[in-house]
């Protein structure tokens, strides 16, 4: 988590209230501006302001200044006049504060409880004007915070206060409860929480990880009254899951760490399906995903954490086998986890009012619809395929995508590959993909580093105009990147290919000679404009006498971001100020610092420091008033020296000493550097808005250099593995795998059983417990997934058809909260397979009926096979039901397929090598006895097991079928030793069988 240094903290404020200083206040209010609908509401009428992302400061009463532009908006009169209190929070509504106060019922912590006892459930602040600093008088604190709560109420709110942010009321348990501050005040004042300026971000981060949205105020010096200036604060900027705090980045030397984008998810139902639509405040962008099953739905779900979730009224109408879509359902249990909201009217339009409605936008924000590009496309997987190959985190499943990638790989290139391989990308897509993959993989030629940077994090920094050097540098080398692909003849043909992925990826199509025009445009403007590492002209200032950490404070912050000549006269300011400090401090101080061991060093113990909270040079030390007079200049430089004060003019203390010379040349020096920092900061807000028109372009750049940074990892990682580049067949071909290996397993490493795998029907496969069936299947269903998507497999060799749909179904579970036994999870998921394979599907079924009775079981798996024969499509279906060999199936083009096994001294070990035929040994002792099952309980299955084969309709049927032969009776005592006699020849027989230790 990146942090801001103090230092600068501290100086954010002094550097913004100089922006605001500068400004121009000539520019008048105009509704024709590009600014988006938020609104202030005064007495009823509205107006215009700025985007909530461009911060605005109320200055007075008919002036709001605008960070962004550094302009001042003035309002006409009419349009001005105060609202008050009681009116902000009756705009609010009941409706907002019954949802804090079921926020507020889920706190645990008992400082959090404690606190909830002085709120008062009648305003958005939940403040009780009885209590101490509960007021809401106009023109106090709380009021202010009041009135902006007014059109941001289920936001927290915090408010700079000196070097804390402080929370009150509501915002302040929720600050208490998830952030773990500790609460401020008395116990007969409202709640109040505070986190220091430097944890700012921390906090902001754990509250949105939450579920929650922050809007942060900020505070500058504001005009002077009769009790000395007034502070002013204004609504700095917002902060969302995903979507981070950026106010004053631009000024700030870190790296900020922006999480995957969150969206606003919709789900609706219609003829064809269900239907999902994600919204993405962050991006303005919606996509709607069409045609679904219930387990592709929840398996879009489960893959990425959304900020809200809103159900159409639709999904009330729709109905299962099972009833209503309320009452049961995966789904449904689905949503009931994820606490959604019921919505009505046209299912993306109203879930866009609905984000409009949450992120506090206009009416007017529009949002773009991303559009793939066209071609036949696979259908997305089902939650059970996706847990199954651990693409959703399944525990004892190795994932599959620890594996595609390697270690090192960023979170960047991890998502897109999830998202690829949790719905595949049309074959035309698919190929260009492969043939990037194929490029690469035969690359002679050196590579970029492929620069990765977040799209989302790219557009919230641009258009709020707070993107600092860094990101502009790496905005330059993305280009760089573009340009270099598009001159190298090995690469040329890839970027060629790639444009397609981020067409799907983005939904903007860019063309190639566009795209190139663009890179240009970029590199040559940000070549223009920003500094170059080791550029001589950027070196902060330095002197052997002055400590090196007070320049690199003043000066880091600023040097070496954008080129000198476009600053000079600031620079030149910088340097002069510089030099008249070090010359002060050598005329002044140096004379009384002794350099040498002599009888100076004995009597003066004073040096030269750098004191960081108050940002000066001084003289600290004690010296010895006897040794006076031993060196006239000495002399004259001590009489020179006065007590060091603060900011606010009073004494440092008993061992800090200046000169009115030093003080004046540090004044000189700091106003300097203030006016450098305020010109730097307004030179890269300039950059930003004239990058802003290329926001597309940016995404676009960047969503490429993620894919190719992503492909080209895959094909290192892969080729080191031995994978394959596939070839993708038509779809009356037969799948090939050759050398097919378990994904999880790593050949380069360790020894791998492979295998050979053709199919152009369904397989009946049968094998041992711990043979490889269900490993079998998995491998098949990670390299024919892989293939789909262009992406390497682990095998020799791949040939894979284009498949419309790959469904793997493995092991269920029940599901008590849907009133479900794992039987009939098990059934659901059949249904939903037998409705949804085609001829042009991979399904893969694992051990089908296993929750039921065999005899029955084993009927529905044969009608099963029957039915999926019957359809076309190509898979496996994997058994112990060895019941089905003996049946007369009505199929065409089934095979029988089986893992084998190896026949060692009269004991049978499984190979893990496909071959064909039937398996009908369950080796279920021997995994029992090599689990550990105590000997005794594996000995007496293997009796009954005997008695079993010997006597099928039992013991006690056989002996009295010979009992009536014979019309003879025998007592108890005689039936129970002809019993005995018989378990201990079972026995006998068994021992024989085994091998001996010895052998």
């Amino acid at each position: 988590m990146a942090t801001i240094p103090r230092v600068h903290s501290m100086a954010l404020s002094k550097i913004l209230g100089r922006i605001v200083a500068k400004a121009d206040h000539s520019m008048p209010w105009s509704f024709k501006s590009g600014f988006t609908t938020n609104q202030f509401k005064r007495n009823g009428q509205c107006f215009q302001v700025a985007d909530r992302s461009k911060p605005v400061v109320r200055k007075k009463v008919n002036q709001y200044t605008c960070y962004s532009t550094l302009k001042t908006l003035a309002a006409p009169e009419n349009h001005v006049q105060e609202s008050t209190v009681k009116r902000a929070s009756q705009g609010v509504g009941q409706t907002h504060i019954d949802w804090w106060s079921e926020k507020l019922q889920q706190c645990r912590k008992p400082l959090t409880k404690d606190m909830m006892k002085r709120l008062k459930f009648n305003n958005p602040l939940g403040l009780d004007e009885s209590l101490r600093g509960g007021s809401l008088k106009k023109g106090t604190k709380s009021a202010e915070l009041l009135e902006m709560k007014g059109s941001f109420p289920r936001e927290v709110f915090l408010c700079r206060t000196g070097d804390v942010y402080e929370a009150v009321g509501i915002d302040a348990c929720i600050l208490v409860e998830y952030v773990g501050v500790a609460p401020v005040g008395r116990k007969d004042s409202v709640p109040k929480a505070a986190c220091p300026v430097v944890n700012l971000r921390q906090a902001i981060d754990e509250l949105t990880q939450e579920g929650f949205s922050v809007c942060v105020v900020e505070e500058v010096q504001g005009s002077a009254t009769g009790r000395g200036r007034r502070k002013e604060r204004f609504i700095a900027g917002h902060a969302h899951p995903g979507s981070p705090y950026v106010y004053g980045l631009a000024a700030q030397n870190i790296d900020l760490e922006f999480p995957d984008a969150v969206s606003v998810v919709g789900i609706s139902h219609s003829e064809t399906g269900y239907c999902l639509i994600f919204a993405s405040e962050i991006m303005r962008t919606f996509a709607v995903e069409d045609g679904l099953t219930e387990e592709a739905a929840v398996a879009l779900l489960r893959a990425q954490r959304c900020h809200k979730l809103y159900t159409h009224v639709s999904l009330q109408f729709e109905s299962t086998g099972n009833g209503s879509w309320g009452k049961r359902g995966l789904l449904w249990s689905e949503c009931r986890k994820l606490q959604h909201d019921w919505y009505e009217d046209d299912p993306v339009d109203g879930l866009l009012s609905k984000v409009r409605d949450i992120y506090g936008l206009g009416g007017s924000a529009e949002f773009r619809e991303i559009l793939v590009p066209p071609g036949e496309r696979p259908r997305p997987l089902y939650v059970g395929t996706a847990s199954q190959i651990g693409i959703i985190p399944t525990s004892g499943v190795p994932s599959l995508l620890n594996v595609v990638l390697p270690k090192e790989a960023n979170h960047l290139c991890v998502s897109y590959l999830k998202n690829l391989l949790l719905h595949p990308p049309p074959h035309r897509v698919a190929e260009c993909i492969q043939g990037a993959c194929a490029g690469f993989k035969g690359l002679t030629s050196p590579v970029p580093d492929f620069t990765c940077v977040s799209a989302a994090k790219l557009k919230r920094l641009i258009e709020a105009k707070e993107a600092n050097h860094v990101e502009l540098s790496r905005i330059q080398r993305l280009a760089e990147d573009v340009l270099y692909m598009s001159n190298d003849p090995q690469l040329t043909g890839v970027l060629d290919l790639l444009l397609e992925p981020a067409w799907l990826a983005t939904g903007l199509r860019i063309g190639r000679k566009q795209l190139i025009t663009d890179c240009k445009m970029l590199t040559s403007k940000l070549g223009q404009m920003l500094a170059s590492e080791g550029d001589l002209d950027q070196e902060r200032s330095q002197d052997a006498d002055i400590p090196d950490d007070f320049f690199r404070d003043f000066e880091d912050s600023w040097r070496g971001r954008v080129r000198r000549e476009h600053a000079e006269e600031v620079y030149r300011e910088v340097d002069e100020a510089a030099n008249e400090l070090i010359s002060a401090v050598k005329n002044d101080f140096c004379p009384i610092v002794s350099h040498s061991d002599g009888d100076n060093a004995k009597g003066l113990k004073v040096e030269i420091c750098y004191s960081y909270d108050d940002q000066a040079v001084w003289l600290q030390g004690k010296y010895d008033k006897s040794l006076a007079g031993s060196d006239a200049s000495r002399d004259a430089a001590i009489k020179g020296l006065v007590p060091a004060v603060d900011a606010k003019g009073k004494k440092v203390g008993e061992e800090w000493w200046t000169t009115r010379r030093v003080e004046s040349a540090l004044s000189k020096y700091r106003a300097a550097v203030e006016n450098a920092s305020v010109r730097i900061l307004e030179l890269l807000r300039a950059i930003a808005e004239d990058l802003k028109p290329k926001t597309e372009v940016l995404i676009f750049v960047s969503t490429l250099s993620v894919i190719a940074k992503t492909l080209y990892m895959h094909v290192a990682e892969g080729a080191r593995r031995n994978w394959v580049v596939p070839t993708l067949s038509s779809t009356d071909r037969p799948m090939v795998l050759d050398d097919l290996v378990p994904y999880w397993n790593d050949p380069a490493r360790e020894n791998v059983q492979p295998n050979m795998v053709q199919m152009n029907s369904m397989f009946l496969l049968t094998g041992p417990n711990g043979g490889g069936k269900s490993s079998m299947l998995r491998s098949i269903c990670a390299g024919a997934l892989l293939a789909t998507c262009g992406l390497m497999v682990p095998a020799r060799h791949a040939s894979v058809p284009r498949f419309d749909a790959i469904i793997l179904r493995m092991m269920s579970t029940d599901s008590p909260a849907d009133g479900k036994s794992a039987f009939q999870m098990e059934m659901a998921e059949l249904k939903t397979i037998l409705a949804e394979a085609t001829d042009k599907s991979l399904v893969l079924v694992d051990e089908l009926c296993r929750g039921t009775d065999v005899g029955k079981g084993s009927f529905i798996a044969a009608s099963v096979i029957e039915t999926l024969d019957r359809i076309g499509c190509i898979g496996v279906l994997s058994t112990h039901l060895h019941d089905l060999l003996d049946m007369e199936l009505r199929t065409i083009n089934v095979v029988q397929m089986a893992m084998g096994t190896s026949e060692v001294d009269g004991r049978y070990y499984p190979t893990w090598k496909l071959v064909k035929g039937a398996c009908r040994e369950s080796l279920a002792f021997e995994v029992a006895r090599k689990e550990g099952v105590p000997a005794d309980v594996v000995d007496r299955a293997e009796e009954l097991c005997v008695t079993k084969m010997l006597y099928p309709n039992g013991l006690h049927a056989a002996n009295q079928d010979d009992f009536q032969e014979k019309g003879a009776k025998r007592s108890d005592d005689e039936r129970m030793t002809a019993d005995k006699l018989f378990l201990i020849i079972a026995r006998f027989v068994i021992k024989l069988a085994k091998p001996s230790k010895t052998q």
